[in-house]
């Protein structure tokens, strides 16, 4: 069965480039657009990876990834930071990678597949 990931980015044009992305290499996809909207989504949805943005309005990114591994479901979840903003490898110490924007594609899903076990090794 095919892994799911979480695009959460309050950037529409981001999101859609990601979801496309990920979709296109066979995995699932949901979407959220701040911390506040991504707590409901990840409760429903299950997924086994987080793309996460830091700076959205709401709730920002570090304090809904703090709130979600609080769930015991969620507590080892894989996160992967994306954002323009610097100094973001010190947002979330538990992040498998932090990538600045702008990002390549190639790089995005090489880093997903090596953290959901799905690289060619």
């Amino acid at each position: 069965m095919p892994k799911k990931i979480m695009v959460v980015d309050d950037d529409p044009d981001i999101v859609d480039y990601l979801i496309n992305v990920f979709e296109d290499h066979g995995y699932l996809t949901c979407r959220a657009s701040d911390g506040l909207t991504a707590f409901d989504v990840a409760m429903a949805e299950k997924p086994d990876l987080i793309t996460l943005d830091l700076e959205m309005p709401h709730e920002w990114g570090p304090r809904f990834y703090r709130r979600l591994t609080q769930e015991e479901q969620f507590s080892d979840i894989p996160v992967i930071v994306i954002s323009g903003l610097s100094g973001i490898h010190l947002a979330i110490k538990r992040a498998v990678a932090t990538i600045k924007k702008p990002f390549d594609p190639t790089d995005v899903i090489e880093i997903v597949r090596k953290a959901l076990g799905d690289a060619d090794d």
